[in-house]
């Protein structure tokens, strides 16, 4: 039986935006899905999405930070389904600690209203890391070609 655990430490730096850069990468083992998860270094994260209403962010505000990430990651990606994914983000907060309130409150919010991140994410996630998503897997876009004379097939660009 696999005992799940956050195999890496989270280092991240904050952006201008407000979002968070992971400096390395984070890597989890989950005995939800069986596998160890890699989130690479460079994704952009928010860290957890919990709306900046008082009550809101005074339950759940600045916590669950490595398990949201493996969320954020989870539903931009897609390596499972929603309902794993949900399950992954409970397990890997059960896994720092957090108290069991606290994540049936995340998992709820995440169950009830989390249609749209995860219909979206992928979306997402190719806005934020430049990339596209192609069968589930994350594969590097290739660059267009830009400029004058740039485009067509058999074509030179034009000198200057």
């Amino acid at each position: 039986m696999i005992q799940p655990a956050f195999l890496t430490a989270l280092e991240v730096a904050k952006l201008p935006d407000g979002q968070w850069r992971l400096l390395a990468p984070l890597r989890y083992l989950s005995a939800v899905l069986g596998v160890q998860i890699e989130v690479p270094a460079g994704t952009v994260t928010d860290l957890a999405s919990v709306p900046r209403l008082p009550l809101a962010f005074l339950l759940a505000g600045d916590s669950a930070h490595e398990a949201a990430v493996l969320h954020d990651h989870l539903y931009q990606t897609h390596p499972c389904t929603r309902r794993q994914a949900d399950a992954v983000l409970d397990e890997a907060m059960a896994v720092t600690g957090e108290p069991a309130w606290r994540r049936w409150l995340m998992w709820s919010a995440v169950r009830a209203v989390g249609g749209w991140a995860w219909y979206t994410g992928p979306r997402r996630y190719s806005a934020l890391r430049n990339y596209r998503v192609e069968d589930r897997r994350a594969v590097p876009r290739t660059p267009r070609p830009s400029g004058r004379g740039a485009g067509r097939a058999g074509e030179s660009p034009e000198a200057p």
